[in-house]
């Protein structure tokens, strides 16, 4: 499995992150700016709705709203978009999936529902149930290591294999064993590791790219890394390990040592990346990380990471 092979859908994914004005709604004029800055960074695509795009609190109507400003912005641009669908209720997930398949993105991403656990034949149903909401638009699944119920790769190939719309999957990977069950039961699946460890994923032959929260930091940088992995993966590696040296020791200690989420966490990189005015304000109850810290963690960026941050 090539991680630079032909797939329907690959590459460097750059997530939207909400901009939360302090009386709680979103702001859509940053928003706006925010998709510009994306598109004009040269990344291969973006998507909406993830976990750092806070699908899991936001109604009917603002869903419908963002998707509609990013295929808007992305069309004009000419940049790829996916859409995601996600929500922890299966029924307001396929009314999410019927409304995204309408404005044509390249995929859409879906979660298996999170509140009760699906078993393999109802995610097998389930999975049949999004494809046929798509109408011939790809499915990608989301599978983090924060998911109800995490599959493994021998799970993951036989679910895949049920429901072939479904042509990629979100999710964390792990040692050198489970690289090896990714290989052998996900042959020819773009698998989308976790940004962070994108080097190391293509070492491995598995990563297809990654909905990246390096973009999160510098999406053209994050561009750029995943460009030169085609032509000098060593030089890759080596920023890797001292991408994810900056971040055990500036980002991590924020989720282990003080309970922040990583939407928090992502929106923090962005901060410090400070490409869009988009603010670290997580929508209530979750907490977000204060601002202040931000020029502390940009000077450790610039002499851990100097190619991810600007001047």
């Amino acid at each position: 499995m090539a991680g630079h092979a032909a797939q329907p859908v690959r590459g460097n994914w750059a997530t939207l992150l909400l901009p939360i004005a302090p009386d709680e709604s979103i702001d859509f004029a940053r928003l706006g700016t925010e998709l510009e800055a994306l598109t004009a960074a040269g990344v291969d695509g973006i998507y909406s709705n993830g976990t750092a795009g806070e699908f899991y609190n936001q109604t009917e109507a603002e869903f419908d709203a963002i998707q509609q400003l990013m295929a808007e912005k992305c069309r004009n641009a000419g940049t790829d978009f996916i859409i995601g669908a996600s929500h922890a209720d299966p029924t307001v997930a396929a009314g999410r999936v019927t409304r995204a398949a309408a404005l044509r993105p390249l995929a859409i991403q879906v979660i298996l529902p999170d509140w009760v656990a699906v078993s393999d034949a109802e995610a097998v149903d389930f999975l049949g149930l999004m494809a046929e909401r798509a109408g011939g638009i790809a499915l990608v699944l989301y599978n983090p290591p924060h998911a109800k119920r995490v599959l493994s790769p021998a799970e993951l190939g036989a679910l895949l294999h049920a429901v072939p719309e479904v042509v990629g999957v979100k999710l964390g990977d792990g040692d050198a064993a489970w690289y090896a069950a990714a290989r052998e039961h996900l042959e020819g699946r773009a698998l989308f590791v976790p940004g962070h460890h994108l080097a190391r994923g293509v070492r491995e032959g598995v990563a297809a790219g990654a909905f990246s929260n390096v973009a999160c930091l510098n999406p053209s940088a994050a561009q750029r890394w995943w460009d030169g992995m085609a032509t000098d993966l060593d030089a890759a590696l080596e920023l890797e390990e001292r991408l994810c040296g900056f971040m055990d020791r500036h980002i991590v200690p924020f989720k282990l040592n003080h309970g922040y989420s990583n939407s928090a966490l992502d929106k923090l990189l962005a901060a410090v990346g400070g490409w869009a005015p988009i603010g670290t304000r997580l929508r209530r109850p979750y907490r977000w990380i204060d601002e202040s810290v931000v020029p502390d963690l940009r000077r450790a960026a610039h002499d851990r990471v100097p190619e991810l941050v600007g001047a």
